[in-house]
């Protein structure tokens, strides 16, 4: 049976044809003023907003950092300078399979595993993958030739070449320069979001000594450079660019002459000596030995060659001349003499016996004189000549601890002397006061007179005792010890005795302690000026009552050290010296042989004769034009 056909229903069809495009007109009408209000809202609305996002994306500013100022010494020795490292960089988004690049690299040039520690924290630190990483640095030409030969089959390498600190000099200024090393995220937290910019693009920072100090002048100020960068931040061109501006080349009071000398004559031994010029108190020589090499610091130094200086017995890293506290000895004999004078405690035709030994009133106890059997009679003139102590003792006790501390701290002994590094130990000069407070104990008798010849708990730095050295040399006039061309300046005033005669008369004193029957006459033979000197011997550890000194029986570190403080010419003094050589037992013939030498380099021409140098300026007139 046939189905009936059935005719199509054009109407209906057309019907449904105009509901669907006036649908899909709607639908087409809507996105597009969809898309012509989005349009409008970002290229009207947020025109301004986009417009910077736009540029950001497309140009950005980077920091140049400047060169650091040069370190030079008083006659122009270049000290600290910049100098081109080469070292080994690695782009990580062309290194493959970085794990064995490095173990090929690891076959031409030595990476130890501070190399790899540091390469590591760097990576991950690294905000692109095309921004090279510093892998090694400090490479030796044998090194750069032997990566270059076999860079085609060690993709990704780079090497560059960036300016660094470089101490030409190594450990001879180790200890007065200090030394620069990179930036850490430590530092930057520490820091001022006004420091920051003045830090930005900058690696190195002063760690210690002057390069620390003078850290705002050496540094200089930062430049900033626009570049054009494509979609994945690679730099297309440099649009503007302001150049950095340079810090601040120091030129320091330092000798070199000098320095050299007085590492020189210290030797092998450990020991410190510092020489300063009383007339304006500029730091001649500063000298901490065994030093370091300050260049291994710059690029991070490496954990065997930081392990090597931190088991070293000798602690090479620890500045003697700043930070080291000994006892004076009878190198301040000069200044309580001066004190005891001034106080009337003394004076100069006085005279005591000196059987060998002083006694307090009732006490059986005996504060024994380095010379057993004694001076025999003494005037204060003989005892500073031959070191008397017991007539030191005598003077001490009468004067006092309150006093004695006063005296004392005029000399800048037990107080910072406002040198121009960071970190100065103050040193003790105690007092009843200062017992109670860091011992918790009263102050006795015994206790001043220990301190009447520079032991029990006197302390000072040979930086102290060279201050104070040239403080007696200037006759009382405040010395502050100035490293670079700016002076420093701290709250203290000269010394103003009662009869100004008496820096005179020690000073006689100090000259003969330096002739024929005085403990350091060895330093001032065929001398060609007249030398002022004061020896001294610093005990380690305390002998008992009934025990006897004998060095031959002990271990070296337990010697007594050796102290010298002296100045000359004795009649207009230009140098004043502070030694320090520890356990060299004897202070006149251990460390005034070494103070000679370095009175000598200063005072002496290169023919041997006495030329006074004259006093530092800070801006020294250029050289005459000689006419032709």
């Amino acid at each position: 049976m046939r189905r009936p056909l059935t005719l199509k229903d054009h109407h209906h069809e057309q019907r449904i044809f105009s509901v669907r495009l006036v649908v899909a007109v709607f639908l087409v009408l809507l996105l597009t003023l969809i898309l012509v209000s989005r349009m409008i809202w970002l290229q009207v609305i947020q025109h301004s907003r986009y417009t910077t996002l736009s540029d950001n994306n497309r140009v950005q500013t980077l920091a140049v950092s400047p060169p650091r100022g040069l370190i030079t010494d008083r006659d122009g020795v270049i000290l600290a300078e910049n100098r081109p490292d080469f070292s080994l960089e690695l782009i990580i988004e062309q290194a493959g399979e970085l794990d064995q690049l490095i173990g090929e690299l690891g076959k031409l040039i030595e990476l130890d595993e501070g190399d790899l520690e540091r390469f590591q924290k760097r990576r991950l630190t690294a905000r692109r993958p095309w921004e090279p990483v510093p892998l090694r640095g400090r490479l030796s030409e044998e090194e750069i030739a032997r990566l270059v030969v076999n860079q085609h089959r060690l993709p990704g390498i780079r090497i560059s070449a960036d300016p660094i600190r470089h101490y030409p000099h190594g450990i001879l200024f180790s200890h007065v320069l200090g030394y620069v090393n990179r930036i850490n995220a430590q530092d930057l937290e520490a820091m001022t979001l006004d420091e920051q910019r003045d830090y930005a693009g900058t690696h190195f920072y002063g760690r210690s000594g002057i390069e620390r100090f003078y850290e705002d002048q050496l540094h200089g100020q930062v430049g900033y450079r626009q570049v054009e960068t494509n979609a994945r931040g690679r730099i297309l061109r440099v649009l503007e660019e302001q150049p950095p501006v340079p810090g601040e080349d120091l030129r320091l009071r330092l000798s070199m002459r000098v320095q050299k000398a007085a590492y020189d004559a210290l030797g092998e031994r450990r020991g410190a000596v510092v020489a300063i010029d009383p007339r304006d108190g500029s730091v001649l020589a500063f000298v901490s030995r065994p030093g370091f090499d300050p260049n291994l610091f710059v690029t991070g130094i490496s954990y065997k060659d930081y392990s090597a200086y931190q088991s070293d017995p000798d602690n090479p890293l620890f500045n003697r001349a700043l930070q080291g506290r000994y006892p004076p000895g009878s190198t301040i004999k000069p200044m309580l003499g001066i004190a005891g004078l001034d106080a009337g405690v003394t004076n100069w035709q006085r005279t005591i016996s000196d059987p060998g030994y002083y006694q307090l009133e009732n006490d059986p106890h005996r504060y024994r004189d380095w010379k057993r059997w004694g001076h025999g009679r003494v005037d204060l003139h003989k005892a500073v000549v031959q070191s008397c102590d017991t007539y030191f003792y005598d003077m001490g006790f009468k004067l006092g601890i309150a006093r004695m501390h006063e005296y004392m701290s005029q000399f800048s002994l037990g107080e910072p002397t406002g040198i121009d590094l960071y970190n100065e130990s103050s040193g003790i000069m105690p007092s009843k006061q200062w017992k109670r407070a860091y011992r918790n104990r009263p102050w006795f008798h015994g206790d001043t007179i220990n301190a009447s010849i520079g032991q029990g708990f006197v302390l000072t730095t040979p930086l102290q005792l060279a201050t104070a050295t040239a403080i007696t040399a200037s006759h009382g006039k405040k010395v502050v010890p100035s490293i670079a061309g700016e002076k420093q300046s701290v709250e203290r005033t000269g010394i103003t005795l009662n009869d100004e005669s008496n820096w005179e008369k020690m000073t006689d004193a100090m000259v003969a302690v330096t002739g024929p029957r005085g403990t350091a006459r060895v330093m001032a033979v065929d001398a060609q000026y007249a030398i002022a000197a004061k020896s001294g011997t610093a005990q380690v550890f305390s002998v008992g009552q009934d025990e006897t000194y004998n060095e031959d029986e002990l271990a070296e570190r337990m010697l007594d050290h050796a102290l010298m403080v002296s100045f000359g010419p004795a009649e207009q003094p230009a140098i004043a010296v502070g030694v320090l050589v520890e356990n060299g037992r004897h202070g006149g013939s251990t460390a005034g042989p070494v103070a000679r030498q370095v009175m000598d380099a200063w005072l002496l021409n290169e023919n041997g004769e006495l030329e006074v140098p004259p006093v530092f300026e800070e801006h020294p007139a250029p050289p005459a034009e000689v006419s032709p």
